[in-house]
């Protein structure tokens, strides 16, 4: 049988290959071996595998007397809320595979803090998961388990706080909301409602039935865009199955994005906030554009939410995120939040009266190319010297993987830590200086 990939914050595979029930179980053993004392939160993405999983983890572990609130269908990040609210929680666990394929799924690990676990604390799951101690026998505790539809009021009245809600229900905009039959339409719907009245819903139904390839990117929403149009929609909003992640479709049926998620929420923030910024060290240069505007710190995090949630933390962040549409408000919950996210966006638009195209079109503009390159993991350190000869002109960082920064544009290239690839990542005011980058990475790599 295949390995599931496992990283530092949880788990995913093919459910039936790579990930079992009992695989799941273990892991989550391992991880409530890493817990203080109190109840752990359960909660999954809508897919047709997630309740057998939760039912497997949630009977393991109320067997060892761990106190389980199974809450079925929630959000990412109102998994994270759900957490912080419960009093005297350990933490929780989120059955879901993101933006992978339906026949995958996984699991997410979150702290009592309501966020995904530190890296730190994520080794500690990973030995124990390694060592397959089994754990004692407890004494058999309550299954908790509770409506989904009730999962999402401390959430929204978290997101309301953050904007001004009598506002957005004078303009009345009309928006098209792309759940895809995955969790966000269980808090999307009730908050757009509010805000905003009638919607337009696509996949409304958390079944994991998805109508079109979950991740949402340009080519995956191909079939959403003209919608946008054809319903004289203000913007359109487009989440992946576990909704912590958000792209844009503006009024005229243009994809906006996921790195303009980020942008037009930071700059939204930080005109009433000022503060300090994070994002990872892959996002675009867009949101350092905009704390150099408002004269604020930025700080890069390593690749991860986890790492960014960190750095968010120590340095006392206003607003984070990650340019694949992730935006983190700590004044909502220290995870990627696509709630957040469209309650800002449209908060933006009611404030200055424009539409989300001015919005995203007055942000300072660039443009990302990415590729995979081929090198076994025993030629990285070759691999990196022969970049940084290629590339003697640019400032260079190794916070992770290695990044080359210029005055208009970056090169970063990360090894992969499932395959014998690296992954380049370049931006430049030009797709042709962003592709040049790429391939001027590609050569000096091959040649190594």
């Amino acid at each position: 049988m295949a390995e599931p990939i496992i990283s530092v914050s949880g788990l995913r595979g093919i459910v039936g290959e790579s990930l079992t029930p009992e695989i799941a179980v273990r892991y989550a053993l391992a991880f409530a071996t890493t817990l203080p004392p109190g109840p752990i939160v359960l909660t999954y993405d809508g897919r047709p595998s997630g309740p057998m999983l939760l039912e497997a983890i949630g009977n393991r572990l109320s067997e060892l007397g761990r106190e389980v609130f199974d809450w079925g269908v929630a959000a990412t990040p109102t998994t994270g809320v759900l957490i912080k609210r419960l009093q005297g929680a350990a933490g929780g666990i989120q059955v879901s595979a993101s933006h992978n394929p339906q026949e995958w799924n996984g699991l997410k690990l979150f702290s009592n803090r309501g966020r995904v676990i530190a890296s730190s604390d994520g080794q500690n799951v990973l030995q124990s998961y390694r060592s397959r101690q089994i754990a004692a026998q407890g004494t058999l505790a309550d299954i908790h388990r509770l409506n989904s539809s009730s999962s999402s009021s401390s959430h929204m009245l978290l997101v309301m706080g953050i904007i001004t809600p009598e506002r957005l229900r004078r303009k009345r905009f009309s928006i098209l909301l792309d759940s895809n039959h995955g969790a966000g339409s269980v808090l999307g719907r009730k908050i757009l409602e509010l805000l905003c009245g009638q919607i337009n819903l696509l996949g409304g139904e958390p079944d994991g039935q998805f109508a079109h390839p979950p991740e949402p990117t340009a080519e995956n929403l191909a079939s959403v865009l003209p919608k946008v149009v054809e319903n004289k929609c203000d913007i359109g909003f487009c989440q992946d199955p576990d909704a912590d992640r958000l792209a844009v479709i503006d009024e005229k049926g243009r994809y906006i994005g996921e790195e303009y998620t980020l942008a037009i929420c930071v700059n939204h923030v930080l005109k009433h906030e000022p503060g300090p910024v994070v994002t990872n060290c892959s996002t675009s240069r867009m949101t350092e554009d905009l704390a150099k505007k408002y004269n604020v710190p930025f700080f890069r995090s390593a690749v991860g939410e986890a790492n960014v949630v960190d750095a968010m933390l120590e340095h006392d962040a206003v607003i984070g995120g990650e340019g694949n549409g992730g935006v983190i408000d700590p004044r909502v919950v220290l995870v990627r939040d696509s709630f957040t996210a469209m309650a800002l966006i449209l908060d933006a638009m009611a404030e200055r009266n424009l539409p989300v195209s001015v919005l995203a079109d007055e942000l300072p503009r660039y443009e990302i190319c990415k590729t995979k390159i081929e090198l076994p993991r025993e030629k990285l350190a070759a691999g990196f010297a022969a970049l940084e000869r290629q590339f003697q002109d640019a400032k260079v960082d190794k916070l992770d993987g290695i990044r080359f920064d210029w005055s208009d544009g970056w090169l970063l290239v990360r090894p992969s830590n499932t395959e014998p690839i690296v992954r380049a990542i370049a931006e430049a005011p030009t797709t042709a200086a962003a592709k040049s980058l790429c391939q001027q990475a590609t050569a000096a790599l091959s040649a190594a």
